[in-house]
């Protein structure tokens, strides 16, 4: 894992584009929060994931604690996430349940919609915009997102798809301790929400970088870091004629973001050109 030196100064981009990732995470927050308490919770419904497994007990038990049942349920899987995935991302994904857990207890439950099926819908779309805005900055809303995000470093899988399974467990819950009718618009509400996080930000596209650097061996020995390989091309300036270092790597979309920001950190000045991938073949994910 890459751990930056903390005594480097970081400058005031560096410091703004933080900020703006975590303002970015709290807006998330908020439209899981808002998806959930006006549409799904006034309906028993579920929105998948650990705040399904938080609403399902609270449905069993108390409404009034599903955000501690939420915030609890998330602590662990976010111990797992610190070993497993980086520590900004899970720092982002802390500010994201936090910020869940906060607005879920001061937004009130109202019913917005009468009809379970559009409350379903709306929900998914409004929640999954949450969902795909947090994973744009970085971070996530949490709970089987971060599950999600381990499972696709180590396997060639949508994270969407990996998101439904999972969910699809949770709708067996409820069907079996409440209503299939309400699993089945729980079962719509999940589809729709995986669908429309794969179309703002996790479509399962793979991408090649060219990095144009003269700091090889600092961006090779950060790149290496990462769970793809890299292709080393001896390069030169045309109109400089400067001898330049040219790094190859193919990565996914959702991936993307952590590349973006380890060659920022490793090297400002570096150019980078991005390229949609038709196929690749061959070993895509570095063994050992």
């Amino acid at each position: 894992m890459y751990i930056r030196n903390l005594a480097t100064p970081v400058s005031m981009e560096g410091l703004m584009k933080q900020a703006r990732d975590v303002v970015m995470i709290i807006v998330s927050a908020l439209l899981v929060s808002v998806g959930l308490k006006l549409f799904l919770i006034p309906h028993q419904l579920l929105s998948g994931g650990v705040a399904g497994l938080a609403s399902v007990i609270g449905y069993l038990s108390n409404p009034k604690y599903i955000s501690l049942f939420y915030f609890g349920m998330n602590l662990p899987i976010l111990i797992w996430g610190l070993v497993a995935v980086g520590k900004r991302y899970i720092f982002l994904s802390i500010v994201s349940v936090a910020s869940t857990t906060w607005f879920l207890s001061v937004l009130p439950s109202v019913k917005v919609v009468s009809d379970p099926i559009l409350a379903a819908i709306a929900g998914g779309v409004i929640i999954a915009g949450g969902i795909g805005f947090s994973l744009r900055a970085g971070g996530s809303t949490g709970g089987f997102d971060i599950l999600g995000s381990i499972i696709t470093r180590k396997r060639d899988i949508p994270i969407g798809t990996v998101l439904f399974i999972m969910d699809g467990m949770v709708i067996l819950t409820l069907g079996y301790f409440k209503s299939w009718d309400l699993a089945l618009c729980t079962m719509l509400c999940t589809f729709v929400k995986s669908k429309v996080v794969d179309m703002i930000h996790i479509r399962h596209v793979k991408v090649t970088c060219f990095i144009v650097t003269k700091r090889r061996d600092e961006m090779l020995a950060r790149l290496k870091l990462l769970p793809h390989g890299v292709t080393v091309v001896n390069a030169e300036g045309g109109y400089s004629h400067e001898g330049n270092c040219m790094l190859m790597t193919v990565t996914t979309r959702y991936e993307l973001a952590e590349l973006r920001k380890a060659i920022l950190e490793t090297d400002p000045k570096s150019f980078v050109n991005v390229l949609e991938t038709v196929e690749v073949m061959g070993r895509f994910r570095r063994l050992g």
